[in-house]
């Protein structure tokens, strides 16, 4: 399980920080679904393995992070519906 655990941790590393370089290259754009998607699923992770690691901080800021992820991908969903 611990392997899984940090895994799941690297991966939430490398999808946030993919996120922000794609934003900043211009190649996302900061309202797309992808952006949204992939700091949504890099918190969820990250939640994970602070929560493993006893993290609370971490974990708490990540919790809002999804929060926040989630929040835009409903907005987006919104918009989208005719």
């Amino acid at each position: 399980m611990t392997i899984l655990i940090e895994i799941l941790g690297w991966l939430g590393a490398l999808l946030v920080l993919g996120a922000y370089i794609l934003v900043t290259n211009g190649r996302l754009s900061g309202d797309s679904a992808a952006f949204q998607w992939m700091n949504a699923l890099g918190a969820a992770f990250f939640v994970l393995n602070t929560w493993w690691h006893g993290a609370i901080p971490s974990m708490v800021l990540n919790i809002i992070w999804a929060a926040i992820g989630a929040v835009a991908l409903w907005r987006i969903h919104r918009r989208a519906r005719p």
